[in-house]
């Protein structure tokens, strides 16, 4: 992060982002190369020079050793949820901030599962897999509606609230269990520990992030407190879930089935074998992670991200950023400089005083921290000389200084 502005230059789209990423960064002046499959790390390093604005979904990994031999890349968009897929801390320390989609897709989600619960309730699965074997089974035996029933919602955040919300509008009576504090919706009640949750739920259902923390979440044991014939739901991380533990408890009978959207080892490229130890049960609803995969979702984040990338390049916003500190703010002249620094003081009582010294009028300032590091856009009437703005960057603490506009 540094220099002055210049050419809005390239950007590199994988895994078929929707076109209307394509053209909100077309419309602000870039170049678009689209690629259809993910990348390895030794493709993406190959294929990042030159390149300002990186979007990837969630096969791709972007490694530190990406980050460090991409000196032209600016932003990087993921367009999903999930950002565990790229390192986060070593994209702050070259000053690319990095971008998700947490609220588009939400309803997608929640519909998915809505259809998935109602699907495993009625034994549809298996219905629909005996009428093509040619065999009329017309029996009421194990099929429930979901009125009157208890979902479990394990993750309560933007698809868990709604989900809640969605299954009260059925009839169901919804509980949950989050590590954060977060206000229950409706009449929907938190519980004080995953146990409880699992011990009183029909319908257990998991929407929590891909941290660290949250692998293997989901095992033998947990699959143990469940209540017989319970249904087992998975739309958030595939490493949070042992899929081979969830097979033997689905081959006893224990739980009456399960949908899964995601999965611990995913293909990378569209046709490739998916291989798991839940293919082959008919109780199973298994979907190639294609919960945020509606035409809705899909533009909705297209748009979302890509325009979160050009207001970055443009004016320096790092509004809903997730690795960098959130500034947000319309630009109120002319020049902006926007300075990422460590979070140390007197680093903008430096760059003030160079202005002042220079007799450049400051017509709007805002910093904000985060951890360790501190980030400020100062707007300026007057274009500030090569001279000051490197005096900027050479402040104690200053990691990377551009000049806007």
């Amino acid at each position: 992060m540094s220099g002055a502005d210049g050419a809005r230059g390239r950007a590199l789209l994988l895994e078929n982002i929707h076109p209307s990423a394509v053209e909100t960064l077309e419309r602000a002046g870039y170049e678009v190369r689209q690629h259809p499959a993910s990348m390895s790390e030794a493709e993406l390093i190959a294929a990042l020079p030159g390149v300002s604005l990186l979007g990837i979904r969630s096969n791709t990994s972007v490694s530190a050793a990406v980050i460090e031999v991409a000196p032209d890349l600016r932003a990087l968009g993921c367009f999903c949820i999930g950002t565990n897929q790229v390192d986060l801390e070593a994209a702050a320390a070259a000053g690319v901030p990095v971008f998700n989609a947490p609220y588009s897709n939400s309803r997608s989600v929640v519909e998915l599962v809505i259809g998935e619960i109602i699907a495993l309730a009625r034994r549809l699965t298996e219905k629909t897999q005996r009428m093509h074997e040619g065999v009329w089974d017309k029996s009421a035996k194990g099929s429930h509606e979901v009125r009157g029933r208890t979902l479990g919602i394990v993750g309560y955040g933007n698809i868990g609230t709604q989900l809640g919300n969605v299954a009260e509008s059925l009839g169901m009576r919804v509980v949950f269990f989050d590590v954060a504090d977060r206000p229950a919706h409706g009449t929907v009640r938190r519980l004080a520990s995953l146990e409880e949750l699992l011990a009183v739920a029909d319908v257990v259902s998991i929407h929590v992030d891909g941290r660290p923390g949250n692998a293997g979440l989901f095992g033998d044991a947990e699959f143990r407190q469940m209540r017989d014939g319970a249904v087992f739901i998975n739309a958030s991380r595939g490493m949070v879930v042992d899929d081979v533990a969830l097979r033997e408890h689905l081959l006893s009978g224990h739980l009456a089935g399960a949908a899964l959207d995601v999965f611990p080892i995913e293909p990378k490229a569209q046709g490739d074998e998916f291989v798991s130890a839940l293919r082959g049960l008919d109780n199973v609803i298994l979907t190639p992670h294609v919960g945020a995969s509606t035409q809705e979702a899909q533009e909705e984040i297209g748009e979302f991200v890509a325009g979160k990338l050009v207001g970055f390049v443009a004016d320096g916003n790092t509004g809903l950023c997730v690795n960098l500190p959130n500034v947000q703010v319309p630009r109120a002249s002319a020049f902006r400089l926007a300075v990422l620094h460590d979070n140390i003081p007197g680093v903008l009582a430096g760059m003030t005083q160079l202005l002042l010294d220079a007799g450049l009028n400051v017509s709007g300032q805002v910093l904000a921290t985060r951890d360790h590091l501190g980030y400020g856009l100062t707007d300026l009437a007057e274009r500030p000389a090569d001279e000051i703005v490197e005096k900027v960057a050479a402040l104690d603490g200053a990691r990377g200084v551009r000049l806007i506009g």
